[in-house]
């Protein structure tokens, strides 16, 4: 089964090194010096779903690209009836042994089962997260066995996919299944830092850095914690730290150290500056025992009045305004992973040259380094959390979520009908939504969290909006995106395509700040660069580039801009790229064409800065 038409194709496809694929540390907010890359050629069997074993290969799969994917070499679907095996062999470096050895995977789609040498090393279940496996135990002397079992329900089941779809249609995509992000090898000392969480404080010139720190019980050990501007000291702290005695030699532990920042460097969209941030365990006698090098930016998220008393997204202590654009990160050669490092960066570097500085991650979780890209770039980023639940059903969709019968909302039904009435399938989402936090709390660029999109998968958007404050507090919550509005978050959420953008009433606002989470959806069709012909998705359609300009920029000037004023904070336009047969991207799926001039759409978004600063150049934070 296959969904991509005449082989469609990015131009870093062809830059795809089976022998050195996806080359870059996968993780760059946590960078140790050694690392072994397992990317590259597996073998690969599918399976009936039953099957407890992989048995014979039936050919080779180039990981770690989905198996319904071109570059994956395979280009099948993956059907809920059966399971995807994987097996490949690597040998442990000489100079590694006597460490611990940590097995990683980036992100394996949906339930992952691991073997070394034929002994069970661990499962995961969660499509987007990174997950590791101690395996040290597990090794022998020269050639090891690895081998990963993967079964996916795809949008059969209630879990958590996002957009993905054994029959792909309009806004809903071709499902990928299996490893689609690094896999990796990892050293590591007995006692080393297995965690960390790191938490700017701008108004207080300060960061916060906690560490989880793995090892052998009642070691004692000291925590230092270092901060750097470039080549130049800013700060740094030690602090003692003592494992309790009396554990396995697999005791965690925490310690915390709170160093000054003098002056910050604020980090924005125009600014984007980054600190360099290392952390080392030392000895008593002050040997060093492990080193991690990372970063982080000093920025502030928050909610504020302006001075005509209008809730307004701030940035570092002034009103900001979110221009954003949605991106689904889909590519017409990887599907879920990008066939390079380059090309991952391409898509958030052209969005700042149009002119943007928000993307909305639509119903996805990206590798790490694509949010260091946005981190380095000066990219805010709107992270959304991949929905689950029933398959969409647009009656349900428009109705059933806010269903009240005699003046009470009834929770039941709309669980039922989205999917959402088994508790195992609400514990999975909340398990899954921790999982996202906790993997990007350390993202500088992540600005705001949305739980749920629309109706989609949606249950106790209330509740689950505060467990997301409680969580991390250091950001906004969009706690429904466009509708089915349970009136909790900090932000009133509003998707608007067949009708003029327009402020609305006081009762749907309720106090929070105002944004126009999807916007526009125009699409334009460009010949021999679609994904499949005669076959075409958009919200209004455009015949040129040239009326597309034109709308565009009248959308912008003429509908957008008056609101600001209004109390509009944010806006995010439909879309970055075009998405299989959805073609309201501003560029095609294979990033070939750029639909509009990146240098016309700075011009049509000076207007909305300038709009922006002329109405709210002394607005201050409450």
């Amino acid at each position: 089964m296959t969904h991509n038409h005449e082989g469609l194709m990015t131009r870093w496809a062809r830059q795809v090194d089976p022998d050195n694929v996806l080359p870059e540390y996968p993780r760059p907010q946590m960078v140790r010096r050694d690392w072994l890359n397992l990317n590259g050629y597996w073998e690969y069997a599918v399976r009936d779903a039953g099957d407890g074993e992989m048995g014979d290969g039936q050919g080779r799969i180039l990981v770690p690209f989905p198996i319904e994917s071109a570059l994956s070499g395979v280009q099948r679907a993956l059907l809920p009836h059966e399971r995807l095996w994987y097996r490949r062999t690597f040998t442990v470096p000489e100079e590694w042994r006597g460490q611990r050895l940590l097995l990683h995977f980036g992100a394996v789609d949906w339930e992952a089962r691991v073997w070394v040498n034929g002994r069970y090393a661990g499962s995961h279940t969660g499509g987007f997260y990174p997950f590791s496996f101690e395996i040290a135990d597990l090794i022998v002397e020269g050639e090891n066995t690895l081998t990963v079992s993967v079964w996916d329900p795809s949008d059969e089941g209630t879990q958590e996919r996002g957009k993905q779809t054994l029959a792909p249609k309009g806004i809903f995509y071709t499902a990928v299944s299996g490893i689609w992000q690094t896999v990796w090898l990892e050293p590591v000392p007995q006692v080393h830092i297995a965690s960390m969480r790191v938490t700017p404080d701008l108004d207080r010139e300060r960061v916060h850095v906690r560490v989880d720190i793995g090892g052998a019980g009642g070691r004692d050990v000291i925590f230092e914690t270092a901060v750097f501007a470039g080549r130049s000291p800013v700060s740094a702290e030690r602090v003692s730290a003592a494992a309790p005695f009396g554990g396995s030699g697999q005791t965690r532990f925490s310690a915390s150290v709170t160093l000054p920042v003098p002056e910050p460097r604020a980090w924005s969209p125009e600014s984007p500056f980054l600190y360099d941030l290392r952390l080392r365990l030392l000895a008593p006698d002050g040997g060093e025992i492990d080193c991690v090098d990372s970063y982080f930016g000093m920025r502030k998220f928050s909610v504020g009045t302006d001075e005509r008393g209008t809730k307004r997204l701030f940035l570092n202590n002034r009103p900001y305004f979110h221009n954003g654009i949605l991106d689904q990160g889909y590519w017409p050669d990887g599907l879920y992973t990008a066939p390079t490092d380059e090309a991952l960066a391409y898509d958030v570097e052209m969005a700042k040259r149009m002119g943007y500085n928000m993307i909305r991650k639509h119903i996805k979780v990206e590798p790490a380094r694509w949010y260091w890209h946005c981190d380095r770039v000066g990219m805010i980023v709107w992270q959304d959390m991949p929905n689950g639940g029933g398959r969409w059903n647009n009656l349900h969709h428009l109705i059933l979520p806010n269903l009240v019968i005699g003046g009470v909302r009834v929770k039941d039904r709309p669980r039922r009908a989205l999917g959402r009435h088994e508790p195992a399938s609400r514990d999975n989402y909340r398990k899954e939504l921790g999982e996202m936090i906790d993997a990007l709390y350390n993202v500088t660029s992540i600005g705001v969290w949305v739980p749920f999109n629309e109706a989609w998968g949606q249950f106790d958007a209330a509740e689950i909006a505060e467990w997301v404050k409680l969580r991390d507090p250091t950001r906004t919550v969009d706690h429904a995106s466009g509708w089915h509005d349970q009136g909790a978050g900090d932000i009133a959420s509003f998707h608007v395509y067949f009708r003029k953008l327009a402020l609305p009433g006081p009762e749907r606002i309720r106090g929070r700040v105002v944004a126009m989470t999807e916007y526009g959806g125009y699409s334009l069709n460009e010949p021999w660069h679609v994904w499949r012909e005669g076959k075409e998705f958009g919200y209004r359609r455009m015949g040129s580039r040239e009326q597309l300009e034109a709308t565009y920029a009248s959308l912008i000037r003429d509908q957008l801009v008056p609101l600001l004023p209004q109390g509009v904070s944010a806006a995010v336009y439909t879309q970055l790229t075009d998405v299989e047969t959805e073609l309201n991207g501003m560029l095609t799926y294979d990033r070939e064409i750029v639909k509009l001039d990146p240098r016309r759409l700075q011009q049509i978004h000076g207007e909305v800065y300038r709009a922006w600063e002329n109405a709210f150049r002394d607005g201050t934070g409450s």
